[in-house]
């Protein structure tokens, strides 16, 4: 059994949150790169040369990606060998994201009320927490603060069984062309299927978080993976929506099994500052 005091978790959630913000991924960086060497429109390469030079100042310079410094989605897997000592584990997270969106001068974007009282909390609190049970004895922590303009774009629909996977892609590919410009491509595009109302969309969001580009392990959805990419890219829509040949520099798709009446589908697009952190947790190793 390990221990981990929660002072640990907020210390690592600040850590990465402010890592987030002012450092792109490199496995987005390569994505970038790669999408500059393929896009036939020479505004598209200006647009991807800009944008990976906004990646360099940022991280040089100790500057968010964005203004737009997003809601913070904490991602949460503990091990089943794993207790905590202190305070709550969700209050700790929410300090580490005080603690970044201060010390770091990130704009604070969290409204206390959604439609009558509009209040900034001031700490860009509360975070949005996922936590799930996986075996072993560490902890691992992702921080993905995800801007409002492409969490707009996102849908979901209860798709049925008969829509198959020409309905899935018919749907991911027309959300994608409704956004056109609005979610600042080139994206990378979530897709959830199964589950149910409430999980489609986690898992779609949970899709976001493979590393940019890697392919689905399951064949099957290895190639819906591409036959949806390939079609998003023909929309034209292209970086920063002056067309061009990349508006999406990957599609994941993760799935969840699902009532035999239903096919539910969602989509989360992300823009081009595809930020998320990762770090680990040990504790200390205490007798049973």
């Amino acid at each position: 059994m390990r221990v981990v005091d929660v002072s640990a978790l907020t210390d690592l959630v600040r850590n990465l949150a402010l890592e987030a913000n002012f450092r792109l991924p490199p496995d987005v960086i390569r994505a970038l790169e790669e999408a500059h060497s393929r896009e036939i429109s020479p505004g598209g390469r200006r647009v991807l040369a800009d944008l990976r030079e906004n990646g360099r100042v940022a991280q040089e310079e100790g500057l968010p990606l964005c203004q737009d410094c997003g809601l913070a989605v904490v991602f949460l897997d503990v091990g089943e060998e794993v207790t905590f000592s202190g305070k709550g584990v969700e209050e700790a997270v929410h300090e580490g994201i005080r603690q970044a969106y201060r010390q770091g001068y990130l704009r604070k974007s969290v409204v206390s009320d959604p439609l009558f009282d509009r209040r900034n909390t001031g700490d860009n609190t509360p975070a949005i927490l996922h936590l799930r049970w996986v075996p072993g004895d560490r902890i691992r922590v992702t921080v993905a603060p995800k801007g409002m303009g492409s969490e707009n774009m996102s849908a979901l629909k209860m798709l049925r069984p008969v829509d198959g996977e020409e309905g899935v892609r018919a749907f991911v590919v027309e959300t994608v062309a409704a956004a056109g410009p609005n979610p600042c491509p080139p994206v990378v595009v979530g897709v959830g299927i199964g589950g149910n109302f409430e999980t489609a969309p986690r898992a779609a969001k949970r899709a976001l978080l493979r590393p940019c580009g890697d392919p689905h392990p399951d064949p099957r959805y290895a190639a819906l993976e591409r036959k949806i990419l390939e079609e998003i890219n023909a929309l034209g829509v292209g970086p920063a929506g002056y067309g061009g040949s990349i508006t999406a520099l990957a599609v994941h798709v993760e799935w969840l099994p699902t009532h035999l009446a239903g096919l539910p589908t969602a989509v989360n697009i992300c823009c081009h500052a595809h930020r998320h952190a990762s770090g680990e947790l040990g504790g200390e190793e205490r007798g049973s």
